[in-house]
Protein backbone atom coordinates (compact mmCIF):
# COMPACT_ATOMS: atom_id res chain seq x y z
CA UNK A 1 0.00 0.00 0.00
CA UNK A 2 3.00 2.84 0.84
CA UNK A 3 4.57 1.91 -1.97
CA UNK A 4 1.74 2.31 -4.07
CA UNK A 5 0.95 5.82 -2.15
CA UNK A 6 4.25 6.83 -2.80
CA UNK A 7 4.26 9.88 -5.66
CA UNK A 8 5.45 13.35 -5.83
CA UNK A 9 3.73 16.45 -4.58
CA UNK A 10 2.86 17.89 -8.33
CA UNK A 11 0.65 14.59 -8.53
CA UNK A 12 -1.44 14.79 -5.27
CA UNK A 13 -1.65 18.54 -6.14
CA UNK A 14 -3.12 17.54 -9.53
CA UNK A 15 -5.62 15.00 -8.21
CA UNK A 16 -7.00 17.25 -5.19
CA UNK A 17 -7.58 20.37 -8.03
CA UNK A 18 -9.50 17.34 -10.11
CA UNK A 19 -11.29 16.28 -7.14
CA UNK A 20 -11.74 18.99 -5.19
CA UNK A 21 -14.07 20.93 -7.46
CA UNK A 22 -16.00 17.32 -8.29
CA UNK A 23 -16.55 16.78 -4.53
CA UNK A 24 -17.84 20.38 -3.94
CA UNK A 25 -20.24 19.92 -6.78
CA UNK A 26 -21.43 16.01 -5.53
CA UNK A 27 -21.75 18.28 -2.07
CA UNK A 28 -23.89 20.93 -3.64
CA UNK A 29 -26.29 18.50 -6.08
CA UNK A 30 -26.41 16.30 -2.56
CA UNK A 31 -27.15 19.07 -0.19
CA UNK A 32 -30.36 19.73 -2.61
CA UNK A 33 -31.63 16.70 -2.10
CA UNK A 34 -31.00 17.03 2.00
CA UNK A 35 -32.94 20.48 1.72
CA UNK A 36 -35.38 19.01 -0.34
CA UNK A 37 -36.29 16.45 2.00
CA UNK A 38 -35.87 18.27 5.15
CA UNK A 39 -38.74 21.08 3.69
CA UNK A 40 -40.92 18.03 2.34
CA UNK A 41 -40.57 16.24 5.90
CA UNK A 42 -41.81 19.03 7.35
CA UNK A 43 -45.16 18.08 5.92
CA UNK A 44 -45.22 14.50 7.41
CA UNK A 45 -43.97 11.51 7.07
CA UNK A 46 -46.88 10.50 4.94
CA UNK A 47 -45.35 13.24 1.94
CA UNK A 48 -41.95 12.83 2.68
CA UNK A 49 -42.38 8.56 2.12
CA UNK A 50 -44.30 9.63 -0.99
CA UNK A 51 -41.80 11.78 -2.20
CA UNK A 52 -39.39 8.51 -1.41
CA UNK A 53 -42.29 6.65 -3.44
CA UNK A 54 -41.92 8.64 -6.45
CA UNK A 55 -38.39 9.12 -6.70
CA UNK A 56 -38.40 5.45 -7.52
CA UNK A 57 -38.98 5.58 -11.51
CA UNK A 58 -37.08 9.01 -11.20
CA UNK A 59 -33.59 7.47 -9.58
CA UNK A 60 -33.90 5.35 -13.21
CA UNK A 61 -33.39 8.83 -15.34
CA UNK A 62 -31.07 9.78 -12.89
CA UNK A 63 -28.85 6.64 -13.64
CA UNK A 64 -29.35 6.82 -17.36
CA UNK A 65 -28.42 10.58 -17.12
CA UNK A 66 -25.44 9.13 -15.23
CA UNK A 67 -24.62 6.49 -17.76
CA UNK A 68 -25.17 9.01 -20.48
CA UNK A 69 -22.60 11.54 -18.41
CA UNK A 70 -20.32 8.63 -17.49
CA UNK A 71 -19.65 7.44 -21.36
CA UNK A 72 -19.61 10.68 -23.70
CA UNK A 73 -17.00 11.85 -20.56
CA UNK A 74 -14.45 8.55 -21.68
CA UNK A 75 -14.87 9.38 -25.45
CA UNK A 76 -14.33 13.27 -24.54
CA UNK A 77 -11.16 12.57 -21.72
CA UNK A 78 -9.94 10.51 -24.31
CA UNK A 79 -10.23 12.84 -27.78
CA UNK A 80 -9.59 15.79 -25.02
CA UNK A 81 -5.40 13.71 -24.91
CA UNK A 82 -5.36 13.90 -28.63
CA UNK A 83 -6.56 16.96 -28.59
CA UNK A 84 -9.24 16.56 -31.57
CA UNK A 85 -12.13 19.33 -30.59
CA UNK A 86 -14.26 18.04 -33.40
CA UNK A 87 -14.79 15.35 -32.23
CA UNK A 88 -15.45 16.28 -28.91
CA UNK A 89 -18.33 18.48 -30.46
CA UNK A 90 -19.42 15.71 -32.72
CA UNK A 91 -19.23 13.09 -28.94
CA UNK A 92 -21.66 15.36 -27.23
CA UNK A 93 -23.86 15.64 -30.13
CA UNK A 94 -24.75 12.17 -30.40
CA UNK A 95 -25.15 12.09 -26.31
CA UNK A 96 -27.59 15.29 -26.77
CA UNK A 97 -29.86 13.51 -29.12
CA UNK A 98 -29.99 9.94 -27.62
CA UNK A 99 -29.88 11.26 -24.23
CA UNK A 100 -33.18 13.51 -24.41
CA UNK A 101 -35.10 11.02 -26.31
CA UNK A 102 -34.27 8.94 -23.56
CA UNK A 103 -35.13 11.33 -20.87
CA UNK A 104 -38.50 12.54 -22.77
CA UNK A 105 -40.05 9.06 -22.83
CA UNK A 106 -39.82 8.04 -19.32
CA UNK A 107 -40.81 11.88 -18.57
CA UNK A 108 -43.90 11.26 -21.16
CA UNK A 109 -44.88 8.30 -18.79
CA UNK A 110 -44.67 9.79 -15.67
CA UNK A 111 -47.15 12.67 -16.60
CA UNK A 112 -49.34 10.57 -18.23
CA UNK A 113 -49.47 7.60 -15.78
CA UNK A 114 -48.65 8.95 -12.31
CA UNK A 115 -51.03 6.91 -10.13
CA UNK A 116 -50.97 3.76 -12.00
CA UNK A 117 -46.94 3.78 -11.76
CA UNK A 118 -46.88 5.09 -8.33
CA UNK A 119 -49.18 2.23 -7.21
CA UNK A 120 -46.41 -0.35 -8.57
CA UNK A 121 -44.00 1.46 -6.07
CA UNK A 122 -45.83 1.31 -2.38
CA UNK A 123 -48.94 -0.94 -1.09
CA UNK A 124 -50.11 2.11 0.28
CA UNK A 125 -52.67 3.96 -1.82
CA UNK A 126 -52.93 7.36 -0.33
CA UNK A 127 -48.95 7.95 -0.88
CA UNK A 128 -49.70 7.18 -4.89
CA UNK A 129 -52.38 10.21 -4.36
CA UNK A 130 -49.68 12.48 -2.62
CA UNK A 131 -46.36 11.46 -4.84
CA UNK A 132 -48.75 11.66 -8.83
CA UNK A 133 -48.70 15.72 -8.43
CA UNK A 134 -45.11 15.50 -8.02
CA UNK A 135 -44.76 12.61 -10.83
CA UNK A 136 -45.96 14.34 -12.97
CA UNK A 137 -43.44 17.61 -13.00
CA UNK A 138 -40.24 16.15 -11.74
CA UNK A 139 -39.15 13.90 -15.25
CA UNK A 140 -39.81 16.79 -17.38
CA UNK A 141 -36.69 18.37 -15.37
CA UNK A 142 -34.59 15.69 -16.37
CA UNK A 143 -34.76 16.32 -20.08
CA UNK A 144 -32.75 19.80 -18.85
CA UNK A 145 -30.30 17.97 -16.67
CA UNK A 146 -29.86 16.15 -19.17
CA UNK A 147 -28.07 18.64 -21.89
CA UNK A 148 -26.48 20.12 -18.35
CA UNK A 149 -24.79 17.19 -17.75
CA UNK A 150 -23.24 16.56 -20.77
CA UNK A 151 -21.84 20.00 -20.71
CA UNK A 152 -20.94 19.56 -17.42
CA UNK A 153 -19.23 16.13 -17.96
CA UNK A 154 -17.49 17.81 -21.35
CA UNK A 155 -16.16 20.84 -19.14
CA UNK A 156 -14.99 17.99 -16.60
CA UNK A 157 -13.32 15.83 -19.36
CA UNK A 158 -10.90 18.82 -20.18
CA UNK A 159 -10.24 19.36 -17.26
CA UNK A 160 -12.49 22.05 -16.08
CA UNK A 161 -13.63 20.43 -13.18
CA UNK A 162 -14.60 24.07 -11.69
CA UNK A 163 -17.22 24.57 -14.11
CA UNK A 164 -19.93 21.98 -12.89
CA UNK A 165 -19.11 23.36 -8.81
CA UNK A 166 -20.57 26.37 -9.86
CA UNK A 167 -23.65 25.66 -12.23
CA UNK A 168 -24.94 23.50 -9.46
CA UNK A 169 -24.23 25.64 -6.90
CA UNK A 170 -26.54 28.52 -8.35
CA UNK A 171 -29.14 26.52 -9.26
CA UNK A 172 -29.02 24.79 -5.42
CA UNK A 173 -29.61 28.10 -4.15
CA UNK A 174 -32.24 28.57 -6.54
CA UNK A 175 -34.14 25.53 -5.89
CA UNK A 176 -33.81 25.73 -2.09
CA UNK A 177 -35.64 29.51 -2.23
CA UNK A 178 -38.30 28.25 -4.47
CA UNK A 179 -39.33 25.03 -2.38
CA UNK A 180 -39.57 27.72 0.41
CA UNK A 181 -42.03 29.95 -1.65
CA UNK A 182 -43.69 27.10 -3.36
CA UNK A 183 -44.09 24.07 -0.78
CA UNK A 184 -45.02 26.13 1.89
CA UNK A 185 -47.01 28.97 0.23
CA UNK A 186 -44.69 31.93 1.46
CA UNK A 187 -44.95 35.34 0.24
CA UNK A 188 -48.34 35.60 -1.66
CA UNK A 189 -47.60 32.13 -3.41
CA UNK A 190 -49.54 28.76 -3.00
CA UNK A 191 -48.90 26.12 -0.72
CA UNK A 192 -47.91 23.55 -3.23
CA UNK A 193 -46.89 20.89 -0.90
CA UNK A 194 -44.90 18.19 -2.87
CA UNK A 195 -45.73 19.80 -6.28
CA UNK A 196 -44.25 22.39 -5.10
CA UNK A 197 -41.11 20.80 -4.95
CA UNK A 198 -41.24 19.52 -8.50
CA UNK A 199 -41.56 22.75 -9.43
CA UNK A 200 -39.27 24.13 -8.11
CA UNK A 201 -36.57 21.54 -9.04
CA UNK A 202 -37.72 21.57 -12.77
CA UNK A 203 -37.61 25.70 -12.61
CA UNK A 204 -34.21 25.38 -11.48
CA UNK A 205 -33.21 22.58 -13.94
CA UNK A 206 -34.26 25.27 -17.30
CA UNK A 207 -31.95 27.87 -15.51
CA UNK A 208 -28.81 25.23 -15.33
CA UNK A 209 -30.06 24.53 -19.01
CA UNK A 210 -29.75 28.44 -19.80
CA UNK A 211 -26.66 28.83 -18.32
CA UNK A 212 -24.88 25.98 -20.09
CA UNK A 213 -26.07 26.97 -23.34
CA UNK A 214 -24.73 30.87 -22.90
CA UNK A 215 -21.38 29.39 -21.88
CA UNK A 216 -20.85 26.77 -24.60
CA UNK A 217 -21.53 29.12 -27.51
CA UNK A 218 -19.06 31.48 -25.58
CA UNK A 219 -16.43 28.97 -24.91
CA UNK A 220 -12.70 28.91 -26.08
CA UNK A 221 -11.35 25.94 -24.55
CA UNK A 222 -13.46 23.60 -26.67
CA UNK A 223 -15.41 25.97 -28.95
CA UNK A 224 -18.77 24.12 -30.24
CA UNK A 225 -18.16 23.02 -33.96
CA UNK A 226 -22.04 23.47 -34.92
CA UNK A 227 -21.71 21.45 -38.05
CA UNK A 228 -20.60 18.27 -36.10
CA UNK A 229 -22.41 19.22 -33.16
CA UNK A 230 -25.63 18.90 -35.58
CA UNK A 231 -24.30 15.98 -37.86
CA UNK A 232 -21.82 14.04 -35.88
CA UNK A 233 -21.92 11.10 -38.64
CA UNK A 234 -22.23 7.21 -38.07
CA UNK A 235 -19.13 6.42 -37.15
CA UNK A 236 -19.61 8.86 -33.68
CA UNK A 237 -22.86 7.04 -33.28
CA UNK A 238 -20.87 3.90 -33.63
CA UNK A 239 -17.87 4.85 -30.94
CA UNK A 240 -20.37 6.00 -29.17
CA UNK A 241 -22.85 2.97 -28.85
CA UNK A 242 -19.38 0.86 -28.32
CA UNK A 243 -17.95 2.76 -25.66
CA UNK A 244 -20.88 4.42 -24.09
CA UNK A 245 -23.83 2.13 -24.21
CA UNK A 246 -22.47 -0.24 -21.75
CA UNK A 247 -22.20 2.50 -19.45
CA UNK A 248 -25.85 3.22 -20.03
CA UNK A 249 -27.00 -0.33 -19.81
CA UNK A 250 -25.10 -0.49 -16.75
CA UNK A 251 -26.56 2.47 -14.72
CA UNK A 252 -29.30 1.82 -15.99
CA UNK A 253 -30.00 -2.05 -14.38
CA UNK A 254 -27.98 -0.29 -11.38
CA UNK A 255 -30.38 2.18 -11.27
CA UNK A 256 -33.41 -0.36 -11.69
CA UNK A 257 -31.91 -2.61 -8.71
CA UNK A 258 -31.77 0.64 -6.40
CA UNK A 259 -35.37 1.22 -7.78
CA UNK A 260 -36.42 -2.42 -6.52
CA UNK A 261 -34.62 -2.33 -3.37
CA UNK A 262 -37.09 1.31 -2.46
CA UNK A 263 -39.85 -0.58 -3.58
CA UNK A 264 -39.41 -3.88 -1.45
CA UNK A 265 -39.75 -1.38 1.29
CA UNK A 266 -42.71 0.40 0.00
CA UNK A 267 -44.62 -3.04 0.43
CA UNK A 268 -43.53 -3.71 4.04
CA UNK A 269 -46.00 -3.64 6.59
CA UNK A 270 -44.02 -0.78 7.70
CA UNK A 271 -44.00 0.95 4.53
CA UNK A 272 -44.52 4.78 5.80
CA UNK A 273 -41.86 4.22 8.61
CA UNK A 274 -39.45 2.47 6.61
CA UNK A 275 -39.27 5.14 3.02
CA UNK A 276 -39.34 8.08 5.21
CA UNK A 277 -36.04 6.83 7.39
CA UNK A 278 -34.43 5.67 3.99
CA UNK A 279 -35.26 9.14 2.44
CA UNK A 280 -33.11 11.40 4.88
CA UNK A 281 -30.09 8.48 5.52
CA UNK A 282 -29.82 8.09 1.69
CA UNK A 283 -29.23 11.84 1.66
CA UNK A 284 -27.10 11.93 4.69
CA UNK A 285 -24.64 8.64 3.52
CA UNK A 286 -24.12 10.10 -0.23
CA UNK A 287 -23.17 13.51 1.70
CA UNK A 288 -20.20 11.28 3.57
CA UNK A 289 -19.63 9.57 -0.35
CA UNK A 290 -19.00 13.42 -2.20
CA UNK A 291 -15.03 13.14 -1.64
CA UNK A 292 -15.25 9.38 -3.10
CA UNK A 293 -17.51 10.27 -6.15
CA UNK A 294 -15.15 13.07 -6.52
CA UNK A 295 -11.83 10.56 -6.67
CA UNK A 296 -13.75 8.52 -9.09
CA UNK A 297 -14.67 10.92 -11.69
CA UNK A 298 -10.98 12.46 -11.26
CA UNK A 299 -9.64 8.39 -11.90
CA UNK A 300 -11.16 8.71 -14.93
CA UNK A 301 -10.18 11.89 -15.91
CA UNK A 302 -6.66 10.44 -15.54
CA UNK A 303 -6.77 7.23 -16.43
CA UNK A 304 -8.67 8.33 -19.65
CA UNK A 305 -6.18 11.27 -20.29
CA UNK A 306 -3.44 9.19 -19.46
CA UNK A 307 -4.63 6.29 -21.90
CA UNK A 308 -4.98 8.96 -24.81
CA UNK A 309 -1.64 10.19 -23.60
CA UNK A 310 -0.15 6.33 -24.85
CA UNK A 311 1.36 5.62 -21.60
CA UNK A 312 2.53 2.30 -21.18
CA UNK A 313 0.36 -0.87 -19.52
CA UNK A 314 3.21 -0.82 -16.07
CA UNK A 315 2.42 3.22 -16.01
CA UNK A 316 -1.57 2.60 -16.10
CA UNK A 317 -1.55 -0.24 -13.61
CA UNK A 318 0.73 1.90 -11.26
CA UNK A 319 -1.56 4.56 -11.95
CA UNK A 320 -4.47 2.89 -11.23
CA UNK A 321 -3.38 0.86 -7.80
CA UNK A 322 -2.29 4.39 -6.55
CA UNK A 323 -5.67 5.62 -7.15
CA UNK A 324 -7.50 2.92 -5.84
CA UNK A 325 -5.23 3.04 -2.52
CA UNK A 326 -6.00 6.63 -2.52
CA UNK A 327 -10.15 6.41 -2.08
CA UNK A 328 -9.59 3.50 0.19
CA UNK A 329 -7.70 5.33 2.91
CA UNK A 330 -9.96 8.45 2.37
CA UNK A 331 -13.09 5.88 2.92
CA UNK A 332 -11.81 4.40 6.19
CA UNK A 333 -11.82 7.75 7.99
CA UNK A 334 -15.18 8.90 6.39
CA UNK A 335 -16.72 6.00 8.17
CA UNK A 336 -15.15 6.33 11.44
CA UNK A 337 -16.24 10.57 11.20
CA UNK A 338 -19.63 8.76 10.15
CA UNK A 339 -19.88 6.46 13.20
CA UNK A 340 -18.71 8.78 15.54
CA UNK A 341 -21.49 10.94 14.49
CA UNK A 342 -24.30 8.79 14.79
CA UNK A 343 -25.29 9.14 18.71
CA UNK A 344 -23.29 12.53 19.30
CA UNK A 345 -24.97 14.29 16.43
CA UNK A 346 -27.87 12.04 14.26
CA UNK A 347 -29.77 10.72 16.94
CA UNK A 348 -30.48 13.88 19.45
CA UNK A 349 -30.26 16.32 16.83
CA UNK A 350 -30.82 15.21 12.97
CA UNK A 351 -33.54 12.71 13.40
CA UNK A 352 -36.07 14.63 15.12
CA UNK A 353 -35.23 18.12 12.61
CA UNK A 354 -36.44 15.36 9.95
CA UNK A 355 -39.65 14.60 11.97
CA UNK A 356 -37.73 11.11 12.55
CA UNK A 357 -39.59 9.68 16.07
CA UNK A 358 -40.26 6.45 16.93
CA UNK A 359 -39.62 3.53 14.61
CA UNK A 360 -38.95 5.50 12.22
CA UNK A 361 -35.87 6.91 14.06
CA UNK A 362 -35.66 3.11 14.78
CA UNK A 363 -34.66 2.56 11.48
CA UNK A 364 -33.13 5.87 10.31
CA UNK A 365 -29.93 4.66 13.47
CA UNK A 366 -29.74 0.83 11.57
CA UNK A 367 -29.71 2.40 8.49
CA UNK A 368 -27.29 4.84 9.64
CA UNK A 369 -24.90 2.35 11.24
CA UNK A 370 -24.76 -0.25 8.30
CA UNK A 371 -24.46 2.26 5.57
CA UNK A 372 -21.32 4.35 7.07
CA UNK A 373 -19.87 1.04 7.76
CA UNK A 374 -20.04 0.11 4.18
CA UNK A 375 -18.29 3.04 3.28
CA UNK A 376 -14.96 2.30 2.52
CA UNK A 377 -16.10 -0.87 0.34
CA UNK A 378 -18.78 1.82 -1.50
CA UNK A 379 -15.50 3.79 -1.75
CA UNK A 380 -13.42 1.43 -3.64
CA UNK A 381 -16.01 0.07 -5.84
CA UNK A 382 -16.99 3.64 -7.20
CA UNK A 383 -13.23 4.06 -7.78
CA UNK A 384 -12.34 0.86 -9.58
CA UNK A 385 -15.75 0.61 -11.32
CA UNK A 386 -16.41 4.62 -12.64
CA UNK A 387 -13.03 5.61 -12.92
CA UNK A 388 -10.43 2.89 -13.55
CA UNK A 389 -12.40 -0.20 -15.38
CA UNK A 390 -14.78 2.49 -17.72
CA UNK A 391 -11.88 4.56 -17.83
CA UNK A 392 -9.80 1.90 -19.66
CA UNK A 393 -12.38 0.29 -21.72
CA UNK A 394 -12.94 -3.22 -19.84
CA UNK A 395 -16.69 -2.49 -19.61
CA UNK A 396 -17.34 -6.64 -18.80
CA UNK A 397 -15.52 -6.76 -15.10
CA UNK A 398 -16.69 -3.40 -14.38
CA UNK A 399 -21.06 -4.36 -14.94
CA UNK A 400 -20.53 -7.30 -13.60
CA UNK A 401 -19.15 -5.89 -10.36
CA UNK A 402 -21.41 -3.61 -10.22
CA UNK A 403 -24.93 -5.24 -11.00
CA UNK A 404 -23.88 -9.31 -9.66
CA UNK A 405 -23.94 -8.48 -5.87
CA UNK A 406 -27.08 -6.37 -6.25
CA UNK A 407 -28.64 -8.46 -8.15
CA UNK A 408 -27.96 -12.19 -7.68
CA UNK A 409 -27.66 -10.99 -3.80
CA UNK A 410 -28.75 -7.71 -2.17
CA UNK A 411 -31.93 -7.70 -3.93
CA UNK A 412 -32.94 -11.60 -3.16
CA UNK A 413 -31.92 -11.11 0.47
CA UNK A 414 -33.39 -7.68 1.42
CA UNK A 415 -36.74 -8.76 -0.62
CA UNK A 416 -36.56 -12.23 1.72
CA UNK A 417 -35.52 -10.14 5.07
CA UNK A 418 -38.03 -7.10 4.29
CA UNK A 419 -41.22 -8.99 3.52
CA UNK A 420 -41.42 -12.62 4.90
CA UNK A 421 -39.28 -11.95 7.96
CA UNK A 422 -39.98 -8.20 8.83
CA UNK A 423 -42.55 -8.59 11.87
CA UNK A 424 -40.14 -11.20 13.42
CA UNK A 425 -36.97 -9.02 13.39
CA UNK A 426 -39.22 -6.29 14.16
CA UNK A 427 -40.27 -7.69 16.91
CA UNK A 428 -37.18 -9.61 18.61
CA UNK A 429 -35.30 -6.27 18.10
CA UNK A 430 -38.17 -4.49 20.41
CA UNK A 431 -38.98 -2.33 17.68
CA UNK A 432 -42.63 -0.35 17.92
CA UNK A 433 -45.20 -1.62 15.39
CA UNK A 434 -47.32 0.46 12.96
CA UNK A 435 -51.01 1.51 14.13
CA UNK A 436 -53.70 1.17 12.06
CA UNK A 437 -55.43 4.28 10.55
CA UNK A 438 -57.77 6.72 12.33
CA UNK A 439 -60.57 9.47 11.07
CA UNK A 440 -61.35 12.95 12.59
CA UNK A 441 -63.44 16.30 11.27
CA UNK A 442 -61.98 19.35 10.31
CA UNK A 443 -63.57 22.79 9.60
CA UNK A 444 -61.73 26.20 9.09
CA UNK A 445 -64.02 29.14 9.71
CA UNK A 446 -63.22 33.15 9.78
CA UNK A 447 -67.02 34.01 10.75
CA UNK A 448 -65.75 36.01 13.75
CA UNK A 449 -64.25 38.77 10.98
CA UNK A 450 -67.95 39.53 9.83
CA UNK A 451 -68.84 40.50 13.02
CA UNK A 452 -65.62 42.56 13.08
CA UNK A 453 -65.37 43.70 9.52
CA UNK A 454 -64.34 47.54 10.70
CA UNK A 455 -60.99 45.95 11.85
CA UNK A 456 -60.52 44.09 8.94
CA UNK A 457 -58.39 45.90 6.09
CA UNK A 458 -59.32 46.66 3.18
CA UNK A 459 -57.69 44.36 0.61
CA UNK A 460 -57.99 41.92 3.20
CA UNK A 461 -62.02 41.97 2.82
CA UNK A 462 -63.06 40.30 -0.30
CA UNK A 463 -60.99 37.04 1.10
CA UNK A 464 -63.49 36.32 3.81
CA UNK A 465 -66.48 33.65 2.07
CA UNK A 466 -69.94 35.50 2.79
CA UNK A 467 -70.59 32.31 5.23
CA UNK A 468 -67.24 32.90 6.87
CA UNK A 469 -66.25 29.15 5.70
CA UNK A 470 -63.16 28.40 4.09
CA UNK A 471 -63.41 24.71 4.29
CA UNK A 472 -66.71 23.10 5.52
CA UNK A 473 -66.62 20.16 7.68
CA UNK A 474 -64.60 16.81 5.78
CA UNK A 475 -63.07 13.56 7.28
CA UNK A 476 -59.82 13.12 7.01
CA UNK A 477 -57.74 9.78 7.85
CA UNK A 478 -54.65 10.14 10.19
CA UNK A 479 -52.50 7.74 11.58
CA UNK A 480 -51.84 6.75 15.15
CA UNK A 481 -49.46 9.78 16.61
CA UNK A 482 -50.65 12.73 14.01
CA UNK A 483 -51.18 16.00 15.66
CA UNK A 484 -53.54 18.68 14.88
CA UNK A 485 -50.69 20.29 12.87
CA UNK A 486 -50.19 17.59 10.28
CA UNK A 487 -53.72 16.91 9.98
CA UNK A 488 -54.20 20.74 9.09
CA UNK A 489 -51.68 20.62 6.11
CA UNK A 490 -53.09 17.61 5.08
CA UNK A 491 -56.55 19.35 4.19
CA UNK A 492 -55.02 22.96 3.00
CA UNK A 493 -52.82 20.72 0.72
CA UNK A 494 -55.79 18.93 -0.58
CA UNK A 495 -58.36 21.45 -0.85
CA UNK A 496 -55.84 24.22 -2.44
CA UNK A 497 -55.92 26.44 0.65
CA UNK A 498 -53.23 28.77 1.60
CA UNK A 499 -51.36 28.11 4.74
CA UNK A 500 -48.29 29.60 6.10
CA UNK A 501 -46.66 28.49 9.15
CA UNK A 502 -43.18 29.14 11.30
CA UNK A 503 -41.55 26.09 12.91
CA UNK A 504 -38.95 25.28 15.75
CA UNK A 505 -37.79 22.15 14.17
CA UNK A 506 -35.96 21.49 16.87
CA UNK A 507 -38.48 21.25 19.88
CA UNK A 508 -41.05 19.91 16.97
CA UNK A 509 -43.60 22.85 17.67
CA UNK A 510 -45.01 25.50 14.64
CA UNK A 511 -46.98 28.25 14.87
CA UNK A 512 -50.04 28.94 11.95
CA UNK A 513 -49.43 32.64 10.76
CA UNK A 514 -51.96 32.80 8.12
CA UNK A 515 -55.03 30.42 6.09
CA UNK A 516 -56.39 31.98 3.23
CA UNK A 517 -54.15 34.39 3.13
CA UNK A 518 -55.59 35.38 6.16
CA UNK A 519 -52.82 36.10 8.82
CA UNK A 520 -52.89 37.13 12.04
CA UNK A 521 -53.00 41.01 13.06
CA UNK A 522 -55.30 41.53 9.87
CA UNK A 523 -58.24 42.48 11.85
CA UNK A 524 -56.28 43.90 15.00
CA UNK A 525 -53.65 43.42 17.66
CA UNK A 526 -55.77 40.48 19.01
CA UNK A 527 -56.30 38.38 16.05
CA UNK A 528 -55.30 35.19 14.78
CA UNK A 529 -56.11 31.62 14.45
CA UNK A 530 -56.79 29.20 17.25
CA UNK A 531 -57.79 25.46 17.06
CA UNK A 532 -60.31 23.87 19.07
CA UNK A 533 -60.88 19.79 19.60
CA UNK A 534 -63.76 18.26 20.35
CA UNK A 535 -65.39 22.29 21.50
CA UNK A 536 -62.16 22.80 24.05
CA UNK A 537 -59.77 25.06 23.02
CA UNK A 538 -55.64 23.48 24.35
CA UNK A 539 -53.46 25.40 26.05
CA UNK A 540 -50.53 24.12 24.13
CA UNK A 541 -49.82 24.29 19.94
CA UNK A 542 -51.16 22.11 17.42
CA UNK A 543 -48.15 20.11 16.97
CA UNK A 544 -48.05 19.18 19.97
CA UNK A 545 -51.22 18.09 19.73
CA UNK A 546 -51.92 14.11 18.81
CA UNK A 547 -55.06 13.24 17.57
CA UNK A 548 -57.42 10.66 18.33
CA UNK A 549 -59.99 8.80 16.55
CA UNK A 550 -63.29 10.43 15.88
CA UNK A 551 -61.50 13.92 17.04
CA UNK A 552 -63.51 17.29 15.38
CA UNK A 553 -61.03 19.83 14.78
CA UNK A 554 -61.83 23.32 14.52
CA UNK A 555 -59.84 26.08 13.28
CA UNK A 556 -61.31 29.84 13.78
CA UNK A 557 -59.91 33.34 13.27
CA UNK A 558 -60.19 35.59 16.50
CA UNK A 559 -60.23 39.48 16.49
CA UNK A 560 -60.39 39.30 20.27
CA UNK A 561 -57.74 36.65 21.77
CA UNK A 562 -59.92 33.94 21.80
CA UNK A 563 -63.23 35.35 23.82
CA UNK A 564 -65.49 36.06 20.33
CA UNK A 565 -65.13 32.24 19.63
CA UNK A 566 -65.54 30.68 22.87
CA UNK A 567 -62.27 31.04 24.72
CA UNK A 568 -61.55 32.56 27.42
CA UNK A 569 -57.75 33.67 26.07
CA UNK A 570 -54.93 32.79 23.67
CA UNK A 571 -54.26 29.04 23.34
CA UNK A 572 -52.39 28.56 19.69
CA UNK A 573 -49.03 29.85 20.77
CA UNK A 574 -46.34 27.01 19.33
Amino acid sequence: MFKALKRDRAFYGYLLRLTGPIALQNLITFSLGLIDTLMVSQLGNNEMAAVTAANVPVFLLISIVFGVQSGVGILISQYWGKKDLPSISRAIGVAAGLGVALALVIALALFLWPVQIMDLMSNKHHLSLLGAPYLRVIGFSYVFNMLSSIYVSAQRSVENAGFGMKLFGMSTVLNTGLNYLLIFGKCGFPMLGVEGAALATLLSRVAEFAVCLFCALRSKVIPLDLKALLRPGWEMLRRFVKYASPVMGNELFWGLGNSLLTVVLGHMTISVEFLAANAVMGNLNRLFLVVCFGLGAATAVMVGKAIGEGQSWEELMALSKTLSWVTVVVGTVLAVIALVLVPLLFQPVIFPLFELYDLSAHLATTLAVTGFACIPLHAYSISAVTGILRAGGDVFWSTALDLAPQWLVALPLTAVLALVLTAALLTGCGAPQAGPSYHCTVSISCASILEHMELCSEEKRELVPEDGWLLESVEVSFQEGQSAFDVLQQVCRENKLHLEFSTTPVYGSAYIEGIGNLYEFDCGAESGWMYAVNGWFPNYGCSQYALQDGDTVTWVYTCELGRDVGSGGWTEGE
